[in-house]
């Protein structure tokens, strides 16, 4: 009866913990007795006797989510019974701390250049669904200006459905320091690059106090980033694909970008960070990689918000 109770209760402890886990990933929105009614369900799936009851759920103000349960089981004996004992009692306990997933991101343009138009494009997919939708677009339009670096316009606009609202724009204007000087608004700077160009950009946000684009991550299951660069060699660049992630800069400062390692993909949940600015940057394929991040055409700020949320995050066993 001893050894049977300790597998019993090393079999309900691992159904139990099993069980835990899987209702961490549930919509947000479910209710105390549907998570009570799948936790039941995982356990008895994972081969857990007795019963499972959730016995806690606590998420703090930062979005840390803490789950608690336990299982009990009268266990039948059978040398017992010779001393008039039917049952024993076996009993585990689990809980689990999972941290805050993104939930929102918000996208700036900081800088966009060269000769080629391009779109890059966000793509999210909802959980339970297996068709990506469009969440934002970034479009340049070079200026026509020439050599010996191009400079354009770049909108920026997030979408809904069919619905697409611009959120920012950015129009740079080249030529000559003389001629700049004539028409640069009061309080913006004018620029030389590198390649010797001098000009200066302008940013407007819509409505005036905006933050760039705002995007609501919270019910994607999936999140990708894909250049479209219709004059480059590869056209389309995607962050989850391996063989063209290495295009894509991610860094935490404007002057400290990494270029992604040939053959990864990027999860863009993790790529981009909670409460704080990250930056990011698109080689449109006019050089060969690997490169420094200073030849990258297309420069923007990401922010993330992070909270309690049914995508799987890290979430670590604590009993």
């Amino acid at each position: 009866d001893y050894t049977s109770a300790v597998t019993t209760r090393s079999d309900m402890q691992n159904a139990l913990d099993a069980a835990i886990i899987s209702i961490t990933t549930l919509p947000t929105t479910t209710s105390l007795s549907d998570r009570q009614t799948a936790l039941q369900q995982a356990y008895a799936a994972n081969g857990g006797e007795g019963t499972a009851t959730l016995t806690g759920v606590n998420v703090d103000a930062a979005g840390t989510a803490t789950f608690t349960a336990k299982a009990t089981y009268l266990m039948p004996t059978d040398f017992m019974q010779v001393a008039r004992i039917d049952t024993v009692p076996v009993g585990v306990g689990s809980s689990v701390r999972k941290t805050p997933a993104l939930v929102q991101t918000t996208f700036r343009v900081t800088k966009v250049s060269g000769y080629w138009a391009k779109t890059m494009i966000l793509w999210g997919t909802k959980f339970g669904d297996t068709t990506a939708q469009k969440l934002m677009t970034i479009t340049y339009a070079y200026n026509g200006y020439g050599d010996p670096k191009g400079y354009g316009t770049t909108t920026v606009n997030t979408v809904n459905g069919s619905t697409s609202t611009t959120v920012q724009k950015q129009v740079c204007t080249t030529g000559t320091l003389k001629s700049l000087q004539k028409s640069v608004p009061a309080g913006t700077a004018i620029q030389t690059d590198q390649y010797g160009t001098t000009y200066y950009c302008v940013d407007t946000f819509y409505p005036a106090n905006g933050a760039g684009a705002v995007i609501d991550v919270s019910q994607m299951d999936q999140l990708y980033l894909e250049m479209d660069v219709p004059s480059g060699k590869p056209a389309v660049l995607k962050s989850n694909d391996p063989t063209t992630s290495n295009r894509l800069f991610i860094g935490t400062g404007p002057t400290n970008l990494t270029e992604v390692a040939t053959g990864q993909k990027v999860d863009i949940f993790t790529a981009v960070p909670c409460g704080q600015t990250g930056y990011q940057g698109w080689e449109d394929g006019g050089s060969s990689v690997p490169e420094a991040y200073t030849d990258a055409d297309f420069f923007y700020t990401v922010q993330g918000k992070c909270d309690y949320n049914q995508r799987p995050s890290e979430t670590v066993l604590t009993q």
